[in-house]
């Protein structure tokens, strides 16, 4: 008698924990950019965002859910450091923990724990931030102003924003360049914005890490970032004078971190590499629909949540042959 078990067949040294671990370790870079730019203030709110998302998994798990911890298997530090990279450094403290609450509670929690939600959990937390408290989370510290203080005296906009209020003004590409730093320093980290976005050199090596690692693939930020490249660099070479080029749409704000580490979530993105690729291109797509177009300078967020809820229609009609099957 063949006695034949329920695939997996294949066993790998890889667990979840040892995944998710594989993700924070890649987050160091970041983590050790975004404390060199802003400073203790930073720092705090990283804390604040781990903190508080543990401590919200461990009681809604014990006391609501009435099952077994899972804070101990990484996904809820990685939740709480992705949110509080998705934060201005001069958010309060009490943001901070509500939308840990959101992002545990609503996006994560509230679907069965890890492995059941169909969103980014820090992503639901971020954008309900956004939208309910907006002033907070749209003042931006100028990077390394006020680097050793607890208090952010100098606030600056960001390089997306200086070019959307710059064009609502009526001022042309040309001039509004003059007012940004140089490329190279976005990429190094030279830029406001978010914690977690400043730098690219940080998020490329973290993503170089997570590759050499298998922890991801390359499938979702190549797709994403060509898609934001190539459909920016169309109306930048229609219209040089009113859209940026595709390398400031690139290197600015999010994409890289959510290229990197938000799209490639496991749960909430597609499980076939050509789904991965469609999933990636249309995150790139409205992310360049709602910065040109947009009430915000910025759609990164925005465009991963609306992504995540076509995943299942993805996988659908996109599944990999069986083995067998002509």
């Amino acid at each position: 008698m063949l006695t034949v078990s329920p695939s997996p067949h294949i066993h790998k040294e890889q667990s979840v924990p040892t995944l998710m671990y594989g993700v924070v370790f890649a987050l160091a870079p970041a983590i050790a950019m975004s404390v060199y730019v802003f400073g203790l203030k930073a720092l705090m709110v990283m804390v604040y965002a781990v903190l508080s998302c543990l401590l919200f998994e461990f009681l809604i798990t014990r006391f609501l859910l009435k099952k077994e911890t899972s804070i101990t298997d990484g996904s809820g530090i990685i939740t709480g450091l992705l949110l509080a990279f998705n934060l201005p450094s001069s958010i309060p403290w009490w943001a901070v923990i509500l939308g840990s609450l959101v992002a545990i509670g609503i996006g994560k929690m509230a679907f069965g724990g890890l492995g059941n939600n169909p969103f980014n959990p820090a992503l639901v937390g971020r954008v309900f931030l956004l939208l309910s408290f907006p002033v907070p989370m749209t003042n931006w510290p100028a990077p390394m102003a006020s680097r050793w203080n607890l208090v952010d005296a100098v606030s600056g906009a960001t390089p997306l924003g200086i070019i959307k209020e710059g064009l609502d003004a009526g001022l042309s590409i040309p001039e509004l360049i003059q007012k940004l730093p140089p490329y190279y320093e976005f990429f190094i980290g030279n830029q406001g914005g978010c914690i977690g976005e400043v730098s690219g050199l940080a998020l490329t090596l973290g993503f170089l890490y997570m590759l050499y690692k298998k922890i991801i693939t390359w499938h979702i930020p190549v797709s994403m970032i060509g898609s934001v490249a190539l459909f920016s660099g169309i109306f930048w070479l229609i219209n040089p004078d009113k859209y940026m080029d595709p390398l400031f749409q690139v290197l600015t704000g999010g994409v890289l971190l959510g290229a990197f580490f938000m799209a490639t979530d496991y749960v909430t993105s597609p499980m076939s590499y050509r789904g991965m690729i469609i999933f990636g291109i249309g995150i790139g797509l409205i992310t360049v629909v709602i910065r040109l177009w947009g009430a915000y300078p910025e759609g990164v967020s925005f465009a991963i949540l609306i992504m995540n809820a076509f995943v299942p229609m993805i996988n659908k009609y996109l599944k990999p042959k069986r083995f067998g099957v002509k």
